[in-house]
């Protein structure tokens, strides 16, 4: 049998070409497949959480609860900066309003939150002494001093101390009268006692209350709504003039929440500030003055009755 190697020829150039075309259809499918999975966005898991997490708390909404507890502050200010004190000037009464921020009471009779206001005035140096009856004279046996004592200070709360906070906390942030901030002078006497030191401080205490330059009240803060509150604060004639501070606490359940200062200025002003300036830059020609008018009311005094004599 012989065989036509030119019909052979060309079914196998054919069936070549075919197989060429089959495999280039197939490379291309491959290539463009990469492609499409190269273009494609893949997902970045954050690297702070598993991806199981990241997906469970994308699909959950954020809880209430889970959010910060917002903590109520205490804003609060007087009705005057600056009171004038004159030649006339026999007191004054301070009027002191704030509000509680992100208040949580309901009503002003809540009772939720105590406010306690403390004002302080100018501090000094005081000198106490204790009297003793010696041969039957009553003379000064024993001295202490002070080199700070305020000149005024004034408390303020919505109900007695004592059912506000503990006494450490009153005594961290000088509040009452058991803890006025009073500077012992190191040159008083070696080593005073702490009961006698006590029983001065008391002293103190005492003699400012009698003359009204230290006050308590403890119902004296009244809340006029679920957040804003009042009180009032006198001042009497003969408190000393100065920078006071007026230091507001607010307290809920014996811990205190917030705290806010603000400050007053008692000025002098017209013929009071003219002597009390002279006074200071010319003492002695301010003592030599005022020698010599009392010498002039006594000459004129005497003439004048003399002329009423005769």
């Amino acid at each position: 049998m012989t065989l036509n190697w030119g019909r052979c020829n060309k079914w196998i150039l054919v069936t070549a070409l075919l197989a060429a075309f089959v495999a280039f259809t197939s490379i291309v499918a491959e290539v463009s497949a990469q492609r499409r999975q190269r273009s494609a966005p893949v997902p970045v898991p954050n690297p702070e959480r598993p991806a199981a997490e990241q997906k469970s708390s994308d699909q959950q909404p954020v809880s209430p609860a889970a959010k910060p507890e917002v903590r109520e502050t205490v804003q609060a200010d007087v009705s005057t900066r600056r009171v004038a004190v004159t030649a006339n000037f026999s007191g004054t009464e301070i009027v002191v309003f704030g509000a509680v921020d992100n208040s949580r009471q309901t009503s002003a009779e809540a009772g939720l939150y105590d406010v306690v206001i403390v004002l302080v005035g100018t501090p000094s140096r005081l000198v106490a002494r204790r009297k003793a009856n010696v041969a039957g004279m009553w003379m000064n046996v024993q001295s202490l001093v002070f080199d700070s004592v305020p000149s005024y200070y004034a408390i303020v709360s919505t109900r007695p101390l004592d059912e506000i906070a503990s006494p450490d906390v009153l005594k961290a942030y000088d509040i009452g009268f058991d803890h006025v901030r009073m500077t012992l002078s190191s040159g008083s006497f070696s080593g005073p006692p702490t009961k006698q030191i006590k029983e001065f401080r008391d002293a103190v205490v005492r003699i400012k209350q009698k003359d009204r330059l230290y006050q308590q009240e403890e119902y004296g803060v009244a809340f006029i709504g679920r957040s804003l509150f009042r009180a009032s604060v006198d001042l009497p004639a003969n408190v000393t003039v100065g920078p006071f501070d007026t230091r507001v606490f607010l307290f809920r359940d014996g811990e205190l929440l917030s705290q806010y200062t603000a400050r007053l200025n008692l000025e002098r002003e017209g013929v009071e500030e003219v002597l009390h300036g002279f006074a200071l830059r010319l003492p002695l020609l301010y003592g030599l003055a005022t020698v010599a008018l009392a010498v002039s009311a006594g000459l004129l005094a005497t003439a004048a009755l003399r002329r009423g004599a005769h």
